[in-house]
């Protein structure tokens, strides 16, 4: 299989984009981008590679005195916090634990590094906070239950910190059961105040600590942007109005604040209450986007036989093909570059196969001959947006499949009718669930299971 990406003159090298993760010092930015840690200077001019290692980096930041960057890295098969200096040289690693250990900043003395960690922890849902020198050796744990993001104050008496990981990632404008909070800890008395959210509840996370201040990321007004709260007159002031994209990521200096929006990194004045876009000029290999050969096993996602066996179809990279069991040639029966098709179902009378795809804009279920040499009929349902598990009647007169509203429908391939056949009573978050089961041989009956108040799964 050869991978044949857009054409590199495409990439915009003056103004570079796809740059997360920033961290600042009094004249350097840190940051990622193509996974690996860059720094610049502070006005995003001369931007340098410091680490090539084929392992993912992130979450990187700067010592206190600007000379040292910590960062998260992949290497050796396992994710650690590593150190570096700031000018460039060979990362030294700080933490051994197999689990994942996840960089977070330093102490204010800039003698010992703060990351996560789940080693002592009694289930995968929560990290603690942990220290190690910065000259290595042992971690030693922080006194607060569970962290994810944290930062110290300047005076390190107290510590701004979210209990729990955020869900908002993958779910915009969560309102949930675990909604990201900022907790401001005293160091030294263990007493608690957590940062106002309104009366419907927010996320607010991300917290960074500059001067007397806090500076967090909270979707409180809609889109996700930058506030500050004052800890002595518990005021919250929003600091940009971007309602575009999110902010989604920030660091802190003693003076200023650099986030990450909308793929570039901004630069946020306190005193003047402005922000700035930084321009990052990058022009590299990007290796990911080389025409090259690869394996294609793991870009499989959805596989059958057809009912003589003698081939097989495959939603291989939004594509439906087809190879044979033995001797032939494989078959792409949509080559749509740029189109998105998936849940491939070859009907038992081994003539069509159906599938899911957004050629329209909208997911709609195609009928295509097995051989591809016909235009394929579609129909669009009438749900919620998104469809999988396509499945066939044994006659080849019918197609069941559900939507991600948790919908079971029924389509009647000569028609073109879909019905509404049941729904789930209670709605669990996740993937596509396959709510039908099996059709009776002769194709009067199905089978399914429907999700019910009682959060039981029943059969009907």
């Amino acid at each position: 299989m050869v991978l044949i990406p857009a054409l590199s003159w495409g990439i915009n090298t003056s103004d570079t984009r796809m740059l997360s993760q920033p961290a600042i010092s009094a004249d350097k930015i840190a940051f990622i981008y193509a996974e690996d840690l860059w720094v610049a200077n502070l006005d995003g001019t001369q931007p340098r590679r410091l680490t090539v290692d084929e392992g993912i980096e992130s979450s990187p930041a700067f010592s206190p005195d600007g000379k040292w960057i910590i960062f998260t890295a992949e290497y050796d098969g396992n994710r650690d916090v590593f150190i570096l200096p700031s000018e460039g040289g060979i990362p030294v690693r700080l933490t051994w634990h197999p689990g994942a250990d996840i960089a977070r900043g330093f102490t204010p003395d800039g003698k010992n590094v703060l990351f996560i960690s789940q080693r002592s922890t009694f289930t995968n849902r929560y990290f603690q906070l942990f220290t190690v020198p910065v000259t290595g050796g042992f971690p030693s744990q922080l006194e607060i239950p569970n962290a994810f993001y944290a930062s110290y104050s300047p005076d390190g008496q107290s510590m701004a910190y979210t209990p729990i990981a955020d869900r908002f990632q993958q779910w915009k404008n969560y309102r949930g059961g675990t909604i990201s909070t900022v907790w401001i800890i005293s160091l030294g008395d263990h007493s608690v105040v957590q940062i106002p959210k309104p009366a419907e509840g927010c996320n607010d996370t991300d917290p960074e600590w500059l001067g007397d201040k806090i500076y967090f990321m909270s979707d409180r007004n809609g889109e996700f942007n930058l506030f500050s709260f004052d800890p002595v007159n518990r005021e919250i002031k929003q600091m940009t109005n971007f309602t575009d994209f999110p902010v989604l990521s920030i660091g802190a200096d003693n003076d200023r604040i650099i986030y990450e929006q909308a793929g570039y990194l901004h630069l946020f004045d306190p005193a003047a209450s402005a922000s700035g876009k930084l321009t990052v000029a990058i022009a590299t290999d990007l290796q990911e986007l080389r025409p090259r050969y690869v394996s294609g096993g793991k870009y499989i996602r959805v596989a059958g036989i057809s009912p003589t066996g003698a081939r097989a179809v495959f939603d291989f990279r939004g594509e439906i093909i087809t190879v044979p069991a033995e001797k032939g040639d494989p078959r792409n029966i949509t080559q749509t570059a740029g189109i998105h098709e998936k849940y491939p179902a070859w009907s038992p009378d081994g003539n069509y196969i159906a599938y899911f795809s957004d050629s329209s804009g909208e997911y709609k279920l195609f009928i295509q001959l097995q051989d591809g040499k016909s235009e394929a009929r579609s129909f669009l349902p009438p749900g919620t947006g998104f469809y999988g598990y396509p499945k066939w009647s044994p006659d080849s007169k019918k197609i069941t499949f559900v939507d991600n509203g948790r919908n079971l429908y029924l389509l009647d391939v000569a028609s073109g009718m879909i019905s509404r056949i049941d729904s789930d009573e209670l709605y669990r978050p996740g993937d596509l669930r396959d709510m039908m089961n099996d059709w009776s041989s002769d194709s009067r009956w199905f089978v399914y299971t429907r999700v019910t108040k009682t959060f039981f799964e029943c059969i009907y």
